[in-house]
């Protein structure tokens, strides 16, 4: 199969030109920036990508798909449907399902459902437990994305308190470690003073208190820490205040040291919890406009390295719940590229760095095979945008089983058109094409 993409404006490793493509079984094999060598092209589909810019797929290295054990949610199919719509081409999923994905066994089993349901390439998170150490040390690096510790901050069973087992953890891993910082202790502070303050009534306003910077700051700082000591591969999720942006700041020399932050950082501030309520609620929480435009200069000068969407999609009827039976985490992996594109209208990110953010640094970071760029004998896992064109987000475009978003009612200037996954069309103008599945991503490491 040869798909021929010409005439586009090609983004990719920081430069944006004039370029076209062919695309021979799903490999990138030709690109052209001449294009006088492209009109006798012999293809079995020809598309015109004059006035749309071509960039490499998403890369999303962080989501939360429910599934198994929580599909009323989400589930592998629904979300990268979604995805695809939204120009994300592979992710990693986090461990947080039902069961946990804390064993290797229940790891693989993900994988084959992944094989049967997902329409882009995919990879999975082995979660780290108090007890699971054996696990952990026998996962084959080159097969799964990284492991996964919510340091100091509990998600179902999977805590990881004890200091011991940390150490060891940061010491002995094989494959790159991705951490959840807030301090637990600090949390647990917070959440009685305002509940003695307020009783069961907490106004959401207050969840940038009780999820507070000084819970991230600590237990970033300890990450930091036992990175530098163990000479670990550590990623930072989530990124959420100006303080943790100078830690990376701090420590930039050291490249096995990486951080992430996530669209609704950028966008949303504190401001935001008295409209949108339980539906900005998310850990680490949302903080203030000074975090906020901390986040984005970091982004823009490379001390944040990646975007991802921490997609984390609850139903309606939860999220209108009161504040303490409210549960966080907000369905936006559709949409964070949009919302990234927004930040570039706004001359806030230049287009280059959001390929770099969201494209080429999740491959460098988890040292993706193939995948990523816009070269030669890459998988074509890549995206068509059409700029200047306006839409916003509602029910009757949203793919995501949850059926709702934080971002609907802004209007985009930025719209998706194609995707192209493996060299399938999984997307294109609204509509999901579902004759092909996504790969098994696999990675090139030296630990």
């Amino acid at each position: 199969m040869k798909t021929f993409i010409k005439n586009a404006t090609v983004v990719n490793e920081g430069q944006s030109f004039k370029g076209s493509i062919l695309i021979v079984d799903g490999i990138i094999k030709f690109i052209f920036t001449d294009s006088a060598f492209i009109e006798n092209i012999d293809a079995d589909e020809i598309i015109d990508a004059s006035g749309l810019i071509l960039m490499p797929g998403v890369i999303d290295e962080h989501v939360h798909f429910r599934d198994p054990g929580l599909t009323h949610k989400a589930d592998l199919h629904s979300e990268t449907a979604a995805a695809a719509a939204g120009g994300v081409t592979s992710f990693m999923d986090m461990p947080n399902t039902v069961p946990a994905a804390t064993t290797i066994n229940e790891l693989e089993k993900k994988y084959e459902e992944a094989k049967e349901k997902s329409l882009i390439n995919y990879s999975f998170y082995l979660g780290a437990t108090n007890q699971n150490l054996n696990e952990i040390k026998k996962t084959d690096a080159e097969n799964i994305c990284g492991i996964k510790i919510f340091m100091g901050s509990s998600t179902g069973n999977m805590l990881v308190d004890n200091e011991k087992n940390i150490e060891k953890i940061f010491e002995q891993s094989p494959a790159p470690i991705a951490v959840h910082c807030e301090n637990e202790a600090i949390i647990k502070n917070n959440i009685a003073y305002f509940k003695n303050k307020f009783g069961d009534k907490i106004p959401f306003e207050y969840h940038n208190k009780i999820r507070s910077s000084e819970a991230c700051i600590t237990s970033t700082q300890h990450a930091i820490r036992l990175a530098e000591k163990y000479k670990s591969r550590l990623h930072v999720l989530h990124i959420s205040t100006a303080e943790e942006t100078e830690m990376l700041a701090a420590c930039a020399a050291n490249k096995r040291i990486s951080s992430e932050t996530c669209p609704h950082y950028l966008w949303f501030c504190n401001d935001d919890y008295k409209t949108l309520k339980g539906f900005v609620k998310c850990n680490p929480s949302i903080k203030t406009q000074a975090d906020r435009n901390a986040l984005q200069h970091a982004l823009s000068h490379g001390i944040i390295n990646t975007v991802a969407s921490d997609h984390a999609p609850h139903l309606i009827a939860e999220k209108r719940s009161s504040y303490l039976n409210c549960p966080s985490g907000l369905p936006s992996v559709q949409h964070s590229l949009n919302i990234m594109l927004e930040l570039v209208d706004k001359n806030i990110l230049t287009i280059e760095k959001v390929v770099e953010c969201m494209c080429h640094n999740p491959a460098r970071i988890f040292s993706i095979k193939n995948r990523g760029f816009i070269r030669e004998n890459c998988k074509a896992d890549i995206i068509l945008v059409k700029p200047n064109t306006k839409w916003q987000a509602d029910r009757s475009n949203i793919l995501y089983k949850c059926a709702w978003t934080p971002f609907e009612n802004i209007t985009f200037n930025y719209k998706i058109t194609h995707t192209f996954v493996n060299g399938n069309l999984v997307y294109s103008n609204g509509k999901i094409y579902e004759n092909s599945k996504g790969e098994r991503l696999t990675f090139e490491r030296n630990q």
